[in-house]
C-alpha cells in the first residue's frame, strides 16, 4: 500500500494529474466563456442596413432582373476594358496617360 510519502515522491501524480485537471477543466472554462460571447452577440445583434440587405434575401432593395435591364440598356459597343495601375505605379500619373490614350483613338 502506498503510503503519503510514496505519493508525493510519484511524479505521476506530482505533475501528471495537476496537467490533466488543468487541460481537462480548462476545456470547461473555454466552453463556458464562448458561450457567453456567443450569447452576448445574439442579445446585441444589429446588423449594418447594407449587410442586413446581403445577408436577408427577402428584404434586398435590388432585384436580379432590374439590373439586368438596367444593363441591357447600357451601350456595350462604345465600351473599353481600362486596365487600373498596378500598386507600384504612379496612381495620377497612370490615369493620365489612359485618359490621353483614350483621347487619342477615334
Amino acid at each position: 500500500m502506498f503510503t503519503l510519502k510514496a505519493l508525493q515522491k510519484n511524479k505521476t501524480i506530482k505533475y501528471g494529474v495537476p496537467m490533466l485537471l488543468l487541460v481537462v477543466g480548462g476545456s470547461f472554462g473555454l466552453r463556458e466563456f464562448t458561450q457567453i460571447r456567443y450569447d452576448s452577440q445574439r442579445i446585441r445583434k444589429k446588423l449594418d442596413p447594407s449587410l442586413e440587405a446581403k445577408v436577408n434575401v427577402e428584404r434586398q432593395p435590388v432585384i436580379l432582373e432590374e439590373e439586368y435591364e438596367k444593363i441591357k440598356k447600357m451601350n456595350m459597343e462604345e465600351w473599353r476594358n481600362i486596365r487600373g495601375p498596378r500598386p507600384w505605379e504612379d496612381s495620377r500619373e497612370y490615369q493620365d496617360q489612359q485618359r490621353s490614350r483614350l483621347d487619342e483613338k477615334p
